[in-house]
């Protein structure tokens, strides 16, 4: 990843229903979501939500798979391990005990971190 791919995947996510996709897909994990299902949970219209989920595939955030005539989204991990290792790549100057704090509160569950 470049600082190009960089910026494109945080103007993705600057956008609040973008956000939302993108916060949704991460928590519905393996069993993604079918764009219609999430278009009714986000209370946004089915051609709103096909502009953002372009954005969001484009910025390889997320990818999506077909299933029959419908279509299924899911977070995309590599996508999003790219840009975390693109923001974290000369963290703290290689200081592990410095980075610690950054990678524990990634990988915390919710009871790990009161921020939402």
């Amino acid at each position: 990843m470049d600082n190009t791919d960089a910026t494109t995947a945080f103007a993705a996510l600057s956008q609040p229903t973008r956000l939302d996709v993108f916060r949704l897909l991460i928590k519905a994990g393996k069993a993604g979501h079918l764009s219609g299902e999430m278009g009714q949970l986000l209370g946004v219209r089915q051609n709103t939500m096909s502009t953002n989920l372009n954005i969001l595939l484009r910025a390889g955030l997320i990818r999506n798979e077909r299933e029959g005539r419908a279509v299924r989204y899911f977070a995309d991990m590599d996508g999003i391990a790219d840009l975390i290792n693109f923001l974290l790549r000369d963290c703290c100057g290689g200081d592990d005990e410095q980075c610690a704090p950054i990678l524990q509160a990634a990988l915390c569950t919710n009871e790990c971190s009161p921020k939402s």
